[in-house]
C-alpha cells in the first residue's frame, strides 16, 4: 500500500522478498506487484524494483529516470516515460514470449498494463497496441477507442467511452464474457465477476458450478464476491447472499449495512452503526471481529481486515504470511488477496 506520506507498506507472502521495500522508504507515488516481485514509482521519475529477480525484472535499466508509471508482470516489467515511450525489462529464458517487445513506433503511450506473459499499451489517441505471448488470444485487441487497460494473467480487459468494458483472452471460465452497459462497482470472485449497473440491478458472469452468478433481483449499492459465492447490499441496507453455502457464507445477519466483504469461506460486514459482524467459515478465527466502529472491511482466504474510525488498521485471522501483522499509520481504504493484504 502506498502511504500519503511517500512510504510503502508491503506484507503477506515473502519468499522472494517482494515485501522488503528497500530503503529510503520515502518519495514514492506508484507502486505495482508482479507475479512476485514489487515496483515503486519515485517523485523523481525513477523506479526501485525487489522480490524475485530471476528474469531481471527488478534490475530497471538506464537511464532510470523520466517515469510517470509502472506495471508488474509474471517475470516482465513496464515503465511509462513522460515522453510516451515503454520500456520493458525481464524476460529471461525460459518465460520469454516477446513480451518485453515493445512494438514500433514506441511513442505515444498513456498507460501500461502487465500480464503473465503478455503487456498492453494505451496509446493517446485511445488505441491499444499489445505483445508478447498470444495463446488465448490475449494479444488480439479488439476495435474500438478506449481510455483505460488492465490484464490479467492469461487475458485483458479494456474500458471504453462511456464506461462498458470489453474482455478478450483465456475465457475458460467466462471471465471475458463482459455484458453491455455501464457499472458502478464491480467484485472479483475466484472464477466469477459480479457488477451492479447504473440503475442498480446486478449481473454476474464467468463461472456458474455453484450458482455464483445467479444474481438476485432488486437493486442494490454494494457487492463482494467470495470464492464460489456472492454477497449484496440492497438499496434498503440489508443483505442477500447466493452461491456456495457450505460453511454457512451466505446466511446473512439480519439488520442494515454500509459494506460488507466476502473471503475464502467468511464474511463480513460493517453495520449502520460501524460495527463490524462476522460469520461463515471460522478455523483460524477470521469472523471474530473486533470491538469498535469501522469503515471499511476486506477479506481473504482465511484472514479479514478492517479500517478502524480513526483511519487505523485491524486484522485478524490466519497469520502464516504475515497478513495481519498490519503497520502502524492511518489508511482510507484497504484490500485483501489470498495470503497477503494492501493498504492506502
Amino acid at each position: 500500500g502506498l502511504k500519503a506520506d511517500g512510504s510503502i507498506v508491503a506484507w503477506g507472502s515473502n519468499g522472494d522478498g517482494q515485501t522488503n521495500v528497500p530503503a529510503p522508504n520515502s518519495g514514492f507515488i506508484a507502486v505495482a506487484a508482479g507475479a512476485a516481485h514489487s515496483l515503486g514509482l519515485k517523485a523523481d521519475g525513477s523506479i526501485v524494483g525487489w522480490g524475485w529477480n530471476f528474469h531481471g525484472q527488478t534490475n530497471v535499466p538506464a537511464p532510470n529516470t523520466g517515469f510517470v508509471a509502472v506495471a508488474g508482470g509474471g517475470a516482465h516489467s513496464l515503465g511509462l516515460k513522460g515522453n510516451g515511450s515503454i520500456v520493458a525489462w525481464g524476460c529471461g529464458n525460459p518465460e520469454n514470449y516477446g513480451q518485453c517487445n515493445v512494438p514500433f513506433p514506441n511513442t505515444g503511450f498513456v498507460a501500461v498494463a502487465a500480464g503473465l506473459y503478455h503487456s498492453l499499451g494505451l496509446r493517446a489517441d485511445g488505441s491499444i497496441v499489445a505483445w508478447g505471448r498470444n495463446d488465448y488470444g490475449q494479444t488480439n485487441v479488439p476495435s474500438g477507442t478506449f481510455t483505460a487497460i488492465a490484464a490479467g494473467g492469461q487475458h485483458s480487459l479494456a474500458l471504453k467511452g462511456g464506461n462498458p468494458i470489453v474482455g478478450w483472452g483465456n475465457n475458460s471460465n467466462g471471465q471475458t464474457n463482459v455484458p453491455a452497459g455501464t457499472f458502478t462497482a464491480v467484485a472479483a470472485g475466484w472464477y466469477h465477476t459480479l457488477a451492479i449497473r447504473i440503475d442498480g440491478t446486478l449481473v454476474g458472469w464467468g463461472l456458474n458450478v455453484d450458482g455464483q452468478i445467479n444474481v438476485p433481483s432488486g437493486t442494490f449499492t454494494a457487492v463482494a464476491a467470495g470464492n464460489y459465492y456472492g454477497l449484496a447490499i440492497r438499496s434498503d441496507g440489508t443483505l442477500v447472499g447466493w452461491g456456495l453455502n457450505n460453511n454457512g457464507q451466505i446466511n446473512v445477519p439480519a439488520g442494515t449495512f454500509v459494506a460488507v466483504a466476502a473471503g475464502g469461506g467468511h464474511s463480513l460486514a460493517i453495520r449502520t452503526d460501524g460495527t463490524l459482524t462476522g460469520w461463515g467459515y471460522n478455523a483460524s478465527g477470521q469472523t471474530n471481529v473486533p470491538a469498535g466502529t469501522f469503515t471499511a472491511v476486506a477479506a481473504g482466504s482465511y484472514h479479514s481486515l478492517a479500517i478502524r474510525s480513526d483511519g487505523t488498521l485491524a486484522g485478524w485471522g490466519s497469520n502464516n504470511f504475515g497478513q495481519i501483522n498490519v503497520p502502524p499509520g492511518t489508511f482510507v481504504d484497504i484490500a485483501a488477496g489470498d495470503s497477503h493484504s494492501l493498504a492506502i
